[in-house]
């Protein structure tokens, strides 16, 4: 079975993204040219889930609608399942699947997809929040970054107790930590 793992970059004070809905933090911080912890991850995932509000900054930021060869680049053919109440546009030439509704109700859909692959949780908090309250989130991959926003986006806008984390990995990339709890699920 996939297992669901939520991998994001995070500031010190736990936000995905500032008052502004910004990631421009997060660019700012030099990068590690010899860091392959994400491109590694990438060859791990089956599929990947996000909400629309990370999809539309995607496209936004990236103007990867004028240059889906940006998503084809990151992503590759992995299907992919935006939650969502709101049309939005395709990348062109990709398996963009809209979704709505409760995430139960997609699970299977994602497993299926995923095969024996990771099903990996982009973001945002809250649906990956949903995706806890559905019993189908496995592990939280945290990429730390020395920045304190003081608010905005919240990592994961749900109580998770340290009784159901466990830390599995502490890493130092440069200027950023990466931490890797596995959770222990209480459904599904």
């Amino acid at each position: 079975m996939a297992d669901f793992t939520y991998l994001t970059a995070c500031s010190i004070d736990g936000y995905i993204a500032d008052a502004d809905n910004s990631l421009q933090w997060l660019f700012d911080v030099p990068a590690v040219e010899s860091d392959s912890t994400i491109p590694d991850f990438i060859d791990s995932v089956g599929v990947l889930a996000m909400g629309a509000t990370t999809y539309s900054w995607v496209l936004e930021h990236e103007a990867v609608l004028e240059h889906p060869e940006k998503w084809h680049g990151w992503y590759g053919d992995r299907p992919t399942f935006v939650f969502t109440h709101r049309d939005l546009p395709p990348v062109p030439d990709t398996d963009i699947r809209f979704v709505s509704g409760d995430v139960t109700d997609h699970l299977g859909a994602l497993r299926a997809a995923a095969g024996t692959r990771a099903v990996w949780l982009v973001g945002g908090g809250e649906l990956v929040g949903a995706f806890d309250d559905a019993g189908a989130l496995d592990e939280i991959r945290l990429n730390m970054v020395p920045v304190a926003l003081g608010g905005g986006a919240p990592l994961l806008p749900r109580r998770i107790t340290s009784d159901r984390l466990s830390l599995v990995e502490v890493r130092q990339v440069g200027q950023r930590v990466d931490l890797r709890y596995a959770v222990r699920r209480t459904a599904g």
